[in-house]
């Protein structure tokens, strides 16, 4: 059985790890550096490195900040922000992303995704989806939550799957900061139309709201970000807690 995986998030903006609620609100948690330092020595299989307001700015994303970053783990390094072409792709990869996570340059332009897992290998291409319910639907939104695409999430997600993308982060803005648990419905919906690895993000509060979440037979990862910078949760400690309680980590 394959493990589940635990992936702490830095989101980032002018250089600085900040936080919001709904993906609004931002305030300043930390430097980006640091966290990565920390979480590398934590217990966490992976790290996500969101430069959240590149493509909303309409700037390539800080490859400083990520070089610094990328330069503190060994551990596997997703990366996204203002990610439209494939000369972006290869940006991010030589600064040191292992993965490339596309988002609103995929809603642009949706033939990237299969460009890229052709150059690069579908294992490098994860499409993060921001998501939302309006009047009873799941939107895609695009530009840092911004910006209402009126995509379907569900179908949106088969066509990416279809395009080559490897794996798929679906960030709930409903769930987004608010420490409620994971979006459970909206995270089922999704990942049963396709059959690619899904990463829950958006509503971890607490080390129950991962065990309900791994209780979803669709879901390979949980994403968090607060409940971990603010040490609030100790990733070890979470990881034995699911192992205790039947979820396969590794320890």
């Amino acid at each position: 059985m394959l493990t589940k995986r635990i992936i702490p998030c830095l989101d980032v903006r002018g250089g600085r790890v900040v936080k919001g609620v709904h993906f609004d609100g931002l305030r300043d948690v930390d430097d980006p550096v640091t966290l990565a330092h920390y979480y590398n020595d934590s217990g966490a299989d992976e790290l996500v490195f969101y430069d959240i307001t590149a493509s909303y700015e309409g700037r390539p994303l800080f490859a400083d900040a990520l070089r610094r970053v990328a330069a503190e783990v060994f551990i596997p390094l997703t990366v996204g922000g203002s990610i439209n072409t494939l000369a972006d792709f290869d940006r991010v990869l030589k600064c040191g992303a292992d993965k490339v996570s596309v988002n609103s340059g995929a809603i642009r332009n949706p033939a990237i995704i299969g460009e890229a897992a052709r150059r690069y290998g579908d294992q490098c291409v994860v499409l993060s989806m921001d998501v939302k319910r309006i009047n009873g639907r799941f939107h895609v939104f695009a530009k840092g939550g911004r910006e209402d695409t009126g995509l379907d999430a569900v179908e949106w997600v088969k066509r990416g799957e279809g395009s080559g993308a490897g794996e798929v982060v679906v960030n709930s803005i409903d769930t987004d900061g608010v420490r409620g648990g994971f979006d459970l419905e909206m995270l089922t919906a999704i990942g049963d139309a396709v059959s690619l690895p899904l990463i829950a993000s958006g509503g971890a509060g607490c080390k129950e709201d991962f065990l309900s979440l791994f209780a979803l037979p669709r879901v390979d990862a949980g994403l968090a970000a607060s409940i971990f910078h603010s040490r609030e949760v100790d990733i070890k400690e979470l990881k034995r807690y699911l192992r205790d309680n039947g979820v396969p980590m590794r320890v």
